[in-house]
């Protein structure tokens, strides 16, 4: 991972903020409604240019964007009672510019797709090799602590050689769950050398379990030029409905089961490293990459929680239901109240993953 991958990854996350804020921009300015700033980042103001009707910024702090309306600007010379202020405009007209940014990265996914398998191809099938690519689930996991790493590829298990074919995830799997509170003897290879380590899986809803993950099998794919831009449409729609519903059982599982789950919540920090490693391997990771986290973004978004786009939405459908708008101090009570959690949860993520990165660990070592 160098700095490079790091920059690679860094802009991949500026480039999905760009999209969904572009998309509420667009959504507005297509109406006719006002949008006097449009922000990448929050804070304060690192750059600026201040065009014929909106002011467009890059702020210090990367953790999202804003486009901003004139509406509640107390310097605004737009008389209050405009039509083209987005709070006079209709609650449809309101619900299409809240919910573009979350279209815009969803059709950016899809776009991102089609794009990896027009370019790089389609893939057939896989060019296996022995072993299983794996990587423990945190630092204070047995796999960890027995001496696994990231990156490290399992040849053998209790004297058995993990074979080169697609079965070779479930015979590690069935090895670990079957030697529960027994030692098993793990055979790693790690940059070019062979290394044998001894690891206890521990006792867990009755199977063994060294709080690993199983990445695939060792190997790279195989891929085959496309035969026409329908077929290339047509796996890409697959393969995003594949992503999203996956990115949807993800959250219900996170809400559902917590405390087991919560560990895994990555912050802006450890996507960041995530994306890097893929950077450093090639291009088509890094594009899969990027569908993944904008379609993220987008079902992030769209949760009914205040200061995200689905809690807008939630306030316009009450709305709605009541014929008129919930009363202002309340609804910017709700939302300075979200965004406040929100930035505190971006700080914690940022601050513990942070921690994490081996460099500065090695730090404190």
């Amino acid at each position: 991972m160098t700095f490079f991958d790091v920059l690679k990854s860094i802009s991949v996350l500026a480039i999905l903020i760009f999209v969904h804020e572009m998309g509420h921009f667009i959504a507005a300015r297509s109406q006719g409604i006002y949008a006097n700033r449009f922000s990448l980042g929050f804070g304060p103001t690192l750059l600026k240019y201040q065009g014929p009707e909106t002011e467009y910024a890059i702020r210090a702090f990367p953790l999202g964007g804003f486009v901003g309306f004139p509406d509640d600007d107390p310097d605004s010379d737009i008389p209050p009672n405009d039509p083209n202020l987005l709070r006079n405009r209709p609650v449809l007209d309101r619900a299409i510019v809240i919910s573009a940014g979350v279209i815009a990265n969803l059709l950016f996914a899809y776009l991102v797709l089609a794009i990896q398998f027009g370019i790089v191809g389609i893939p057939t099938g896989f060019n296996y090799q022995p072993g299983v690519l794996v990587q423990p689930t945190n630092k204070d996991s047995i796999a960890y602590q027995a001496g696994v790493r990231e990156g490290d590829i399992v040849v053998g298990v209790n004297g058995k050689d993990v074979p080169a074919n697609a079965e070779s995830i479930i015979l590690l799997q069935k090895e670990i769950q079957s030697h529960p509170n027994q030692q098993i003897e793990l055979k790693v290879e790690r940059a070019k050398s062979t290394l044998s380590i001894p690891v206890t899986p521990k006792l867990d809803n009755g199977k063994g379990k060294i709080d690993i993950q199983l990445i695939s099998p060792n190997g790279t794919p195989i891929f085959r030029r496309p035969g026409n831009l329908v077929e290339v449409l047509s796996i890409a729609a697959d393969r995003f409905q594949q992503i999203f519903i996956g990115t949807l059982l993800g959250f219900w599982k996170l809400v559902t089961n917590f405390q087991s789950t919560v560990s895994q919540v990555a912050g802006p920090v450890k996507i960041v490293a995530e994306g890097a490693k893929l950077a450093g391997s090639n291009a088509t990771n890094l594009l899969f990459f990027t569908a993944i986290i904008s379609i993220n973004l987008a079902v992030i978004n769209i949760l009914p929680l205040p200061a995200l786009d689905g809690g807008q939405l939630a306030f316009l459908l009450i709305e709605a239901l009541r014929g008129k708008p919930l009363p202002t101090r309340l609804q910017d009570g709700v939302m300075q109240t979200g965004l406040m959690l929100l930035l505190g949860l971006g700080i914690f993520l940022i601050i513990r993953d942070t921690t994490q990165l081996e460099w500065v660990q090695r730090l404190f070592q």
